[in-house]
């Protein structure tokens, strides 16, 4: 399905999703795609109740078949010098979703999306956030009406407890990419998790 694709996979802070999302990628291998691993300084530093970033970054470069690509200067040339056909960053936080909704280029994940876009090439985010229906709310909404940015579907996981917090089904991290490789936005963009199970 994406045989001979180059998808980019950036990962960045939402460390209570990589157990789900870090599999997605060898999934993508196993359609034909050459992943592109990036991730944010973060990544590589954190020690959370999931996981050390070495521990991820062995983890994410097995899936990938691929060495991750750590600093800005090594993701600019995702533009055009060696581009991706489409970028993915999954988890994709508030911070990063901020920054990107307002030009801010820090980390390497951020500068691989820009890269992207610059060659009008798609860019696809799988959302996990705390407070994208709060103070974010603004940046998704304005990533939403960006030209060449595509979102993973996305719904409450906790609406009684965290309202504010939305996250994407990772589940559909392929038939996005697909319908962003033909610059649409995969339907229905809102959902009740669990519809996909």
């Amino acid at each position: 399905m994406l045989t001979g694709k180059r998808i980019g996979f950036g990962i960045t802070a939402s460390h209570c999703t990589y157990e789900e999302v870090v599999p997605k990628i060898n999934y993508l291998r196993e359609q034909g795609a050459v992943v592109v691993p990036v991730v944010s300084h973060s990544v590589l530093v954190a020690a959370t109740r999931f996981g050390t970033g070495d521990e991820w970054v062995r983890k994410i470069e097995e899936a990938a078949g691929a060495k991750v690509i750590s600093t800005i200067a090594d993701a600019e040339p995702l533009g055009p010098k060696a581009p991706l056909d489409c970028m993915v960053i999954a988890p994709i936080t508030g911070n990063s979703i901020s920054r990107l909704a307002n030009a801010i280029t820090d980390s390497p994940v951020l500068m691989a999306a820009k890269a992207t876009m610059r060659i009008g090439r798609p860019v696809v985010l799988g959302i996990s956030t705390n407070d994208a229906l709060g103070l974010n709310g603004v940046n998704v909404m304005r990533l939403l009406n960006s030209k060449h940015i595509y979102f993973i579907p996305f719904g409450q996981d906790d609406p009684l407890k965290k309202p504010n917090s939305l996250i994407s089904d990772f589940n559909l991290i392929l038939p996005t990419i697909v319908k962003a490789l033909e610059h649409q936005q995969l339907q229905p963009l809102l959902i009740q998790h669990g519809q996909s199970d």
